[in-house]
C-alpha cells in the first residue's frame, strides 16, 4: 500500500480543456435534471386551467415526475456500471428531452402526466451516471474536488433556478403563440440535445458487464422506493396524511418490497445493490446525512415559497427573484469548497455547513408575522397581504444566504466521500444510492414536516377562526358585497368556507415557522452524523481506487 500523502498526476492541458467541457455538459444535465422538479410548480394554476386538469389530479404533474425519479435511480445507477456509464447517460438525457418536448405540447391531461413520468426516467437514468461519470473522468485531486462542487452546486441551485424560470415564463404573456407554462417545458429540450450530442466527444465509454443485471432485485427494489416515495408524498399532503388508507397501505407495501429486496440481495451473485457499498462507515454515514440534510432545505423552498407567495404577496416572478441569492450562494461555497477539501478534512467542513444551515432555518423559524383574527380582518380590509411588515432583506434574505452558504459547505464533501474508494464496477450504483438517498430523504423529510406545519396550522386556526367569523359578519354589515367578492375571490360558495379560508390564511405562518423550527434540529441530527462518522483525512480524497488500496 503506497503512501496515501502522495500528490496527484498533473493534469496535460490538452486533458484540461477535455475535462473542462466534460464537467460542462455534466452541470448541463444535473442543473435540468435537478430544476425540472420545481419549474413547474408554480405553473399549476395555469396548467389546470388550460388542460382542465382538477385540483385533486393537478399534484400529479410533481408527483409523477418525484415517484419516476425516486424510485428508477437505483436502477438507473446500475444500468450504468453494467450497460456503460456514457451510454446510459445520453440515453437518459435523450429520454428527458423527449419527454420535455411531449409535456410541452401537450393537449390533455394524460399526455402531459405520462410524459412527466418519462422525464423522472430520464432523470433517474442521466443523474446517477452523471456522478459516476465524474468519478471515471476525472482524476482524483484538485480536478476532482472541482467536478463535484460544480455538480453539488448544480444540486443545490437548480430548484432555485426552477423557481426563477418557472415564474418568469409562465408570466409571459402569450411567448411564440402558446401559453407560458409550455415553455417551462420546451425550455430544456435544445439544452439537453446540445449535451447528449457533445457527450461522446469528452467521455469515454465505461467497461460493460452485459447479462449480470439482477431483474427481482431490479422489480422489488423499484416497486419498494415507488410505493415508499409514493406513501410519503401523501402522506406530506394535508389531503391525505399519514393515516389515510393508500399512504399507511403505500408505505407497508413499499417497507415489505424493500425487504424482500435485501433478502435477494443477500443471495444473488450480481446484486443490484452490493452490500459492500455500506461496508465503509465514512461511506455510510455520508449516505445517511446526505437522507437528513436535503430534507430540511427540500422543505425550506416549499414553505418559503409558499409564505413569501401567500403571506407576502409576492408574484410568481418575484418569488423565483427572491430565491436567486441561494443560487449564488451555493456556487459560491461550493467553489470555496471545493479549494478547501484538499486541506481540511471533510468532517469539519461538512459538520460547520450543517451547523451554519441549521442556523439559517432557526432563523426562518423566528420570523414574525401578525396572525390574529383582527390582523386577518385588517388585512382583507385594507388589500394589503398579511406579512406586508415582513421585510425581505431584513428577514428573509440574510437566511437564504446563509442556507446556500451552508448547503455548499454541506454538498461538496458528502457527495466526494460518498463515491471515494468505490470499486470502479460500482460507481454507478453508488452514485444512484447516493441521489435515491436525497430523494427519499428529502420526500420524507417534507412529509414530516408537512405534518407539523398543519397541526400548528390546525391549532391556530381554530383559536382565530371564531373571532374572524364574528369579524366578517360585522363587517358584512357594512358592505353587503363583501362576502360575494370573497367567495369569488377563494373560489367557494359559502360564508363558512370563506371563514375557513382566512383562519388558514392567519394560521399558515405558525405552520410555516414550526416547519422551519423542527427542520432546523433535522439539520442538526445530520450534524452529529457527519462528526461522529464521517472519518476521512483530506490527504485521501487524492487517492484513487477501492478502500484499502490507495493509488498516490
Amino acid at each position: 500500500m503506497t503512501d496515501t500523502t502522495a500528490s496527484p498526476p498533473e493534469v496535460a492541458p490538452e486533458d484540461r480543456r477535455r475535462l473542462r467541457w466534460a464537467l460542462v455538459i455534466i452541470s448541463i444535465a444535473q442543473l435540468l435534471v435537478v430544476l425540472d422538479s420545481t419549474i413547474a410548480n408554480i405553473a399549476l394554476p395555469f396548467i389546470g386551467r388550460d388542460l382542465d386538469i382538477g385540483a385533486n389530479n393537478l399534484q400529479w404533474i410533481v408527483t409523477g415526475y418525484a415517484l419516476a425519479f425516486g424510485g428508477l435511480l437505483l436502477l438507473g445507477g446500475r444500468l450504468s456500471d453494467l450497460y456503460g456509464r456514457r451510454l446510459v447517460f445520453i440515453v437518459g438525457i435523450v429520454v428527458f428531452v423527449t419527454a420535455s418536448l411531449v409535456g410541452g405540447i401537450a393537449q390533455n391531461e394524460a399526455m402531459l402526466l405520462i410524459a412527466r413520468g418519462f422525464q423522472g426516467f430520464g432523470a433517474a437514468l442521466a443523474s446517477p451516471a452523471a456522478l459516476a461519470l465524474i468519478t471515471t473522468t476525472f482524476p482524483a485531486g484538485p480536478e476532482r474536488n472541482r467536478a463535484f462542487a460544480v455538480y453539488a452546486a448544480m444540486s443545490g441551485a437548480g430548484a432555485a433556478v426552477g423557481l426563477l424560470l418557472g415564474g418568469w415564463l409562465t408570466g409571459l404573456d402569450q411567448p411564440l403563440g402558446m401559453s407560458g407554462w409550455r415553455l417551462t417545458f420546451l425550455i430544456v429540450v435544445p439544452i439537453g440535445l446540445a449535451a447528449a450530442f457533445f457527450a461522446p466527444r469528452f467521455f469515454e465509454e465505461s467497461e460493460r458487464h452485459t447479462g449480470q443485471l439482477d431483474v427481482p432485485g431490479a422489480i422489488t427494489g423499484t416497486l419498494g422506493l415507488l410505493g415508499i416515495v409514493y406513501g410519503l408524498s401523501r402522506a406530506g399532503d394535508s389531503r391525505y396524511g399519514w393515516g389515510e388508507t393508500w399512504t399507511l397501505a403505500s408505505l407497508v407495501a413499499g417497507v415489505l418490497l424493500l425487504v424482500v429486496f435485501a433478502v435477494i440481495e443477500s443471495r444473488v451473485e450480481h446484486p443490484l445493490l452490493p452490500i459492500r457499498i455500506f461496508a465503509s462507515q465514512t461511506r455510510a454515514a455520508s449516505f445517511l446525512a446526505m437522507a437528513l440534510m436535503p430534507a430540511a432545505m427540500f422543505a425550506m423552498f416549499f414553505f418559503l415559497s409558499l409564505f413569501v407567495q401567500n403571506v407576502m404577496g409576492y408574484s410568481p416572478l418575484k418569488t423565483g427573484v427572491a430565491f436567486l441569492p441561494f443560487s449564488f450562494g451555493i456556487v459560491l461555497s461550493a467553489t470555496v469548497v471545493s479549494g478547501l477539501v484538499s486541506r481540511v478534512d471533510a468532517r469539519y467542513i461538512a459538520g460547520v455547513g450543517t451547523l451554519i444551515s441549521s442556523a439559517a432555518l432557526f432563523g426562518f423559524s423566528r420570523l414574525s408575522v401578525p396572525d390574529g383574527a383582527s390582523d386577518v380582518l385588517a388585512s382583507v380590509g385594507s388589500g394589503e397581504a398579511l406579512g406586508a411588515g415582513v421585510s425581505y432583506w431584513t428577514d428573509i434574505l440574510p437566511f437564504v444566504v446563509l442556507m446556500a452558504l451552508g448547503m455548499g459547505a454541506v454538498f461538496v464533501p458528502l457527495t466526494l466521500t460518498a463515491v471515494h474508494h468505490l470499486r470502479a464496477e460500482d460507481s454507478g450504483i453508488g452514485s444512484g444510492v447516493l441521489n435515491t438517498m436525497q430523494q427519499v430523504g428529502g420526500a420524507l423529510g417534507l412529509a414530516t414536516l408537512s405534518t407539523v406545519a398543519t397541526s400548528a396550522m390546525t391549532t391556530r386556526a381554530e383559536e382565530i377562526g371564531p373571532g374572524i367569523g364574528q369579524g366578517l359578519q360585522q363587517a358584512a354589515q357594512q358592505d353587503p358585497s363583501l362576502l360575494d367578492r370573497l367567495m369569488t375571490a377563494f373560489s367557494v360558495d359559502s360564508v363558512d368556507a370563506v371563514v375557513g379560508q382566512l383562519a388558514g390564511l392567519g394560521a399558515f405562518p405558525e405552520g410555516a415557522t414550526s416547519a422551519f423550527f423542527v427542520g432546523s434540529f433535522m439539520m442538526l441530527a445530520g450534524s452529529v452524523v457527519v462528526w461522529l462518522f464521517l472519518d476521512v483525512k483530506h490527504e485521501e480524497l487524492a487517492t484513487d481506487g477501492p478502500e484499502g488500496v490507495h493509488v498516490g
